[in-house]
């Protein structure tokens, strides 16, 4: 079931590390070394994902292999 967060393009870090099947560790290395799809952070500190920052990122990764 859809929450309203992923009805409006917006996944919660749980939804995005499900989709690429990495860990919660996995994708803070990927962030400190710059190299995870753009977040924004929300003010509870909680991080959130647009699909289309994903999708986009997602898209340099395929021209990068």
């Amino acid at each position: 079931m859809a929450t309203g967060l992923t009805q409006r393009g917006m996944l919660t870090l749980a939804d995005l590390c499900t989709e690429l099947q990495i860990s919660r560790s996995t994708f803070y290395d990927w962030r400190a070394k710059g190299r995870a799809p753009r977040c924004l952070k929300l003010p509870n500190g909680d991080l959130r994902i647009r699909r289309a920052d994903l999708d986009r990122w997602l898209s340099t990764m395929e021209e990068a292999a």
